[in-house]
C-alpha cells in the first residue's frame, strides 16, 4: 500500500512556505489545492512503480458521464519512449519536459463503447486530468501540463487510433532545483495566482449587452 510521505501531510493543513507569497484562498478551502502548482523543475530521479501506478489509479476513479471513462494514458518512460515523446513535443517546452522521467500522453475515446459520440469525453478527461495532479501532489511528486506539442506528428508516431483525441502531454516526476532551469524559466517558476472568483462566477446566467434586450 502506497503511503503519503511524511511532509506531504503538512501540506494538507497549511499554505506551504513556498506557496504562501503567491497565493491566498478568498475562503476556507483545504490547503491542498492551492499547494498543487506546476513547476518546471524536475528530478530526474525515477518514480517507483507503485508511486506512478497510484497516480493513475486516482484518475481511474474520476467522475465520467454514463460511466464511460473515455481517458486513455499513454505512458512513455523507458528512454526509447521518451525519444519518441520528444519528436513531437515543441522545442521550448523541452527545456524542462527532457528532464522529467515519466511523460503522459492524456487522450479520450470520442466514442462510446456502443460507437455512439461520446460528447462528454473532453469533460471527463479533464477531471481525471485534475485528479491525476492531486494525486501526484499528496505522493510528493510534481505534475506540469503540455499543450505543445504537435498532435497529427504524435498521432503518427505512437499509433493513435481516429477516434482517440489527444489532449496534453503530462511531465510527472520529483521536484527539482530550479537553478537548473534556464535563466528566463527561473524567473517564471513560481506559484501563479487565480483571478477573484467573481469574475468567474455568473449569477443565473449572463448579463445582457448594453443597447440590447433583455
Amino acid at each position: 500500500m502506497t503511503t503519503l510521505p511524511i511532509a506531504v501531510y503538512h501540506s494538507l493543513d497549511v499554505l506551504s512556505p513556498e506557496v504562501a507569497p503567491h497565493r491566498q484562498p478568498e475562503t476556507g478551502v483545504s490547503p491542498l489545492f492551492p499547494n498543487r502548482w506546476s513547476s518546471r523543475a524536475f528530478d530526474q530521479r525515477p518514480v517507483p512503480d507503485e508511486v506512478l501506478h497510484a497516480v493513475l489509479e486516482a484518475a481511474r476513479w474520476a467522475p465520467s458521464a454514463s460511466n464511460q471513462q473515455p481517458w486513455r494514458f499513454i505512458v512513455a518512460r523507458t528512454e526509447e519512449q521518451r525519444q519518441a515523446f520528444a519528436s513531437f513535443i515543441k522545442p521550448g517546452n523541452r527545456q524542462w519536459t527532457d528532464h522529467a522521467p515519466v511523460l503522459v500522453l492524456i487522450a479520450s475515446s470520442k466514442l462510446k463503447a456502443d460507437g455512439e459520440p461520446n460528447g462528454q469525453h473532453a469533460f471527463d478527461t479533464g477531471a481525471a486530468w485534475g485528479t491525476l495532479a492531486l494525486q501526484a501532489h499528496l505522493l510528493g511528486l510534481n505534475t506540469r501540463a503540455v499543450g505543445g506539442f504537435e498532435r497529427p506528428l504524435a498521432r503518427e508516431v505512437l499509433n493513435v487510433p481516429e477516434e482517440i483525441e489527444l489532449h496534453a502531454v503530462i511531465a510527472l516526476g520529483y521536484k527539482g532545483s530550479k537553478d537548473a532551469l534556464p535563466a528566463d524559466l527561473q524567473e517564471r517558476d513560481v506559484p501563479n495566482g487565480r483571478r477573484p472568483l467573481a469574475e468567474s462566477l455568473i449569477e443565473g446566467k449572463f448579463p445582457s449587452k448594453e443597447g440590447t434586450e433583455a
